[in-house]
């Protein structure tokens, strides 16, 4: 059953926070907008959602409750029968579409179409005017706050510098920074990395982080690259193997999105061991595994006198499931960071990112940085 407090698309939440995704019907969102309405619902608790527990208390974040979700996308699925999709492959609970089918269907009535598709002619300037005109009418239209735009949808390969065009994900991007939204790139896209942008985010005066989200090979290797360095344990080689189906192993078939996507991979490594150790790292499709994935790490050191020893690891898990609750976290710390008047990129927020903006590239330093920054957005409440 749906629970009765969800608003209508025409319903204004005074004082409430948007957030627009960029990839709305796609995995990570929908399971991040169906998770959101199950927790405030309290059909399931909150777990993953770092900013739910004790640490964060009293800091400032806009309830769940107070969250109103849209988005671009350029898919058309329904978000019900994308829910449906995801619940028939065990990655949402079974029943859970049908209990918040309600708010499931008001964030699908505020999708609005994303681009470029093939065939449209419309110039990058014209193209970033509609997305925030879409962005303003939004927070307008709901009496919002303010919106924090996270960027979910599939990786690009890395733009040409040749390419007289900007990527999509630099589009959203642009857009969010003339809508006055702050921003988080949850992919390893361009979004704001971009020359062409540098002087629009300079003087944007809005809070950023990115890149890439780290949900679970990588979040593995930011834990075991200190414990080698720390140790005075020599990595030798440290290879690896991702299996993945659904959208995502479609995209990273593509090896242009596969190096974009492995780039951050290997920075971890590179911060933590000061060089990428020998080996390699390969994306391989496999469209039976759906949304689930499996990673496998293999790991050559060397010990006291030269011992020779290997570390395997292996990760099986559902990549939108893990990120779902991350995104809502940022989208909450971006949040409260525009309300406490914080601009520029927040290397605070680096537990989240593999290609993060600066700070620790260890995930308990990055904790420890995460849970200054709560203490941050506390004071002068």
């Amino acid at each position: 059953m749906t629970t009765p407090s969800a608003p209508t698309p025409s319903e204004p939440r005074t004082g409430g926070t948007g957030v627009w995704f960029v990839g709305a019907r796609g995995s990570v969102a929908t399971t991040a907008m169906a998770g959101c309405a199950a927790i405030t619902a309290g059909l399931h608790p909150a777990t993953g959602m770092v900013t739910e527990t004790a640490p964060f208390a009293g800091a400032g974040l806009p309830p769940l409750s107070s969250l109103a979700f849209g988005g671009h996308d350029t898919a058309g699925c329904p978000l019900p029968k994308r829910a449906e999709a995801l619940e028939a492959q065990g990655v949402l609970p079974y029943g859970l579409t049908s209990a918040v089918r309600g708010e499931l269907t008001a964030a699908d009535a505020e999708i609005r179409p994303g681009g470029p598709l093939p065939g449209d002619t419309r110039t990058d300037a014209e193209l970033v005017e509609s997305f925030a005109a879409d962005l303003t009418d939004f927070t307008r239209r709901r009496g919002l706050t303010r919106t924090v735009v996270v960027n979910v949808a599939s990786t690009e390969p890395a733009p040409s510098p040749s390419d007289p065009r900007l990527p999509a994900s630099s589009l959203y991007a642009a857009a969010a920074l003339r809508a006055a939204c702050p921003y988080v790139n949850f992919t390893p896209s361009t979004g704001l990395h971009t020359a062409a942008l540098r002087d629009a985010v300079a003087a944007c005066g809005l809070p950023h982080a990115g890149r890439d989200g780290k949900t679970g090979q990588t979040l593995l290797r930011s834990v075991l690259a200190p414990m080698f360095l720390q140790r005075s344990l020599s990595v030798r080689a440290w290879s690896g193997t991702n299996l993945l189906g659904g959208g995502d192993g479609a995209v990273l078939a593509d090896p242009a999105a596969a190096a974009a996507k492995n780039a951050g991979k290997n920075r971890v490594l590179a911060d933590t061991l000061g060089s990428v150790p020998e080996g390699e790292v390969h994306i391989d499709e496999v469209p039976a595994l759906g949304d689930w994935k499996t990673a496998w790490d293999h790991i050559a050191f060397e010990g006291f006198l030269g011992s020779r020893m290997v570390l395997q690891t292996i990760w099986q898990g559902c990549d939108s499931a893990l990120a779902a609750p991350l995104v809502l976290d940022l989208a909450r710390l971006l949040a409260r960071a525009h309300e406490k008047g914080l601009t520029g990129p927040r290397p605070e927020l680096g537990f989240y990112f593999k290609d993060p903006d600066g700070g620790p590239a260890a995930l308990a330093d990055q904790y420890t940085a995460l849970l200054a920054f709560a203490d941050q957005l506390r004071e002068g409440k």
